[in-house]
């Protein structure tokens, strides 16, 4: 029997995502849950002895590395110092290492220490892997042009899980999206064509949460939730049926792109089924902006209004925008934080422009010669990814940037103005009752909220804000309650996270001072691009 143990690395510490200060509340660890490894895992040999080991909510062990045979893990570039660090660890312990996932995919050049490079989709690459594993080879890369038909992917392994570690847990409906933004490796790494899974398949894995006993949130990780319509028409129908057999044990949320707004049937049968949250990629108010980076399906209806409906379909929306665009100017703080307030989104998430290994924008940022040596690695200090972008030669001023970055983050996650995005949102949001069936969480979202009055209810800060919302919504929208009261626990990781951004923020821009001035001074298309003197070295 091969012991096999399956390694999450460790997100950066400081990030917008990890919400540390919400999952204390509730006694969790992390918000999501390792989807990918668990579903790895199911494509293993059904006779290994498989364990978990998440570096995000456990502390290395490295007892479980020396009970293992093989060690399998994977991740994203914001777990890529974590994922090294993993790879020196288990030769140091004499084990063999085999990684995948995203980052290795996107530049495996990078993890060339690893035994093993599994790379692209898992369930056309493992089980080459374990054939030569098998038969005693032990250094391969795997790799495969042909996309997994998600028919065939089998359901992850839940029980590997521990629940109440985490915010949520995940589910992966499809793959891919039929969008061309150019600054986004979704479509390079998973393809324009969504591939689902049937609607059985889906409920199946949802059925195992249920048997597993879990209830409550589930996060549809799909990169684009209605990338295809059609197929997503044909499981919310199922779906509700599901649920209403078991009294909705789950509520859920998704990423999508802004679309989802003009179809108001697919809005009402997600309403149906309980989505309660949903990711957009706004990127940029400035229509010019959107065209320019590919973005075109943001500009057919006003974001605002669309936004809105979204929230009238009962679900928060939490928006993507991002700094640093070429052609960008000096209007792009007041257009983003005027957006912001105007669509009432709480859960802005800002971020630097960054040039992402095997993108359109970093090839084309290749050609004109405006790529920063070592652009697609971690640096050493602890770095958010928000602020750790503009890993190239802008088009203005580094220095520009950085302040009107630093003035959106600040002035979005003051007191005053996220609880008014809080009031915005909540008088907005149009939720209808549903039966949960979650009595027996009922005493730990209580402890949560007394946690809560605690340290924002009596916050000097934060006290007047914080009641004024309470009284409110219960006053007018008394549905939202829940809602508006999460929204204000988010502010509790925000502020943190917005002091840690800002000040890392502030001693770039100190250090840039003085330093000469490094923009990419475009030529049109049909002249070469020549880096201005004092540009920073640039290779792809």
């Amino acid at each position: 029997m091969t012991k096999c143990l399956l390694v999450s690395p460790r997100f950066l510490g400081d990030n917008y995502w990890n919400y540390h200060e919400v999952c204390e509340l509730i006694g969790a660890r992390y918000p999501a849950t390792p989807l990918g490894l668990v579903t790895v895992a199911a494509l293993l040999p059904p006779e290994w002895e498989l364990r978990l080991l998440d570096l995000n909510v456990r502390e290395m062990d490295t007892a479980l590395i020396d009970w293992a045979d093989i060690v399998i893990t994977g991740g994203m570039i914001t777990q890529q110092r974590s994922l090294l660090s993993l790879v020196e660890l288990c030769h140091a312990r004499g084990k063999g290492i085999a990684v995948g996932g995203p980052d290795p995919t996107s530049q495996p050049e990078t993890y060339v220490g690893a035994d093993f490079l599994v790379l692209d989709e898992g369930e056309m690459t493992i089980p080459k892997f374990l054939a030569d594993l098998e038969a005693g080879v032990r250094h391969g890369t795997y790799r495969s042009a042909e996309k997994a038909d998600m028919t065939k992917s089998p359901a992850p392994r839940f029980d590997l899980l521990e629940p109440t570690k985490y915010l949520h847990v995940g589910v992966q409906s499809a793959r891919g999206c039929p969008f061309n933004c150019e600054f986004c490796d979704v479509i390079e790494l998973y393809g324009r064509k969504p591939r689902t899974k049937t609607p059985g398949q889906v409920l199946q894995e949802l059925e195992r949460l249920y048997q597993v006993g879990y209830r409550g949130h589930v996060d549809f990780v799909d990169d684009n939730f209605i990338g295809n319509k059609k197929k997503v028409m044909a499981l919310l129908p199922e779906l509700l049926a599901w649920s209403r057999e078991r009294n909705f044990p789950f509520y859920f949320s998704t990423e999508a792109s802004i679309n989802l707004a003009d179809d108001p049937k697919l809005l009402a049968m997600m309403e149906a089924v309980d989505f309660r949250y949903v990711f957009v990629g706004i990127e940029t108010p400035d229509k010019d902006l959107l065209v320019r980076t590919q973005k075109k399906q943001n500009t057919r209806h006003p974001i605002v209004d669309s936004i809105h409906r979204l929230y009238c379909h009962g679900m928060v929306v939490t928006a993507g925008f991002i700094v640093g665009f070429d052609g960008e100017t000096r209007t792009a703080a007041e257009s983003i934080v005027a957006c912001v307030e105007a669509a009432g989104i709480p859960m802005a998430r800002v971020l630097l422009l960054t040039a992402l290994p095997n993108t359109q924008f970093t090839r084309r940022l290749a050609r004109e010669g405006r790529l920063f040596e070592g652009y697609s690695l971690q640096p050493p200090a602890e770095v958010d990814q928000g602020m750790g972008g503009l890993n190239f030669v802008p088009t203005r001023p580094r220095v520009e940037i950085l302040e009107d970055y630093a003035s959106i983050v600040r002035h979005l996650y003051s007191p005053k103005s996220y609880f008014d995005q809080v009031l915005r949102a909540t008088g907005l949001l149009r939720r209808q009752s549903k039966q949960l069936g979650l009595r027996r969480g009922r005493s730990k979202e209580l402890a949560a909220f007394a946690k809560l009055i605690w340290r924002l209810g009596f916050g000097r800060e934060t006290a007047y804000y914080f009641w004024r919302n309470l009284f409110r919504t219960l006053v007018t929208r008394p549905r939202n309650f829940k809602a508006a009261a999460h929204l204000m626990a988010c502010f509790l990781h925000f502020r943190r996270q917005t002091l840690f951004t800002v000040d890392g923020i502030e001693r770039k821009i100190a250090g840039l001072r003085g330093e000469p001035e490094e923009t990419a001074d475009l030529r049109p298309a049909t002249s070469m691009f020549t880096a201005p003197p004092g540009s920073p070295s640039a290779r792809c």
